[in-house]
């Protein structure tokens, strides 16, 4: 039996319908989430430098501020870090819209 038109077009929006709602629900956790990932992959290498600075400040005493260096150091890391995940995610973001776009 072949469907008509018009029930062929409900269905899609039925479909869309209950994506969009099992979407909404996972979006803001996987927000949330993300928000996490990115201060965690941020403040682990700062504090990571910061401790490895201060061991190294009372180690090895230097005309520079071992602590200061690596403090910048791990922040950098950490920023490129949370850019490599949103890039990433941004990216699958897009790959999965122009899928929807397919079909």
């Amino acid at each position: 039996m072949e469907k008509s038109e018009l029930s062929r077009i409900i269905e899609e929006k039925e479909k869309r319908k209950l994506r969009f709602k099992r979407k909404s629900v996972q979006s803001i956790w996987f927000g949330l989430g993300m928000f996490g990932l990115i201060g965690w992959s941020i403040v682990v290498p700062t504090m990571f430098g910061i401790a490895l600075g201060m061991w190294l400040d009372i180690k090895y005493s230097n005309h520079f501020s071992w602590t200061l260096s690596l403090l910048i150091a791990g922040l950098m890391i950490g920023c490129s870090n949370a850019w490599y995940w949103v890039d990433k995610e941004n990216k699958s973001i897009d790959k999965e819209q122009e899928g929807k776009k397919h079909e």
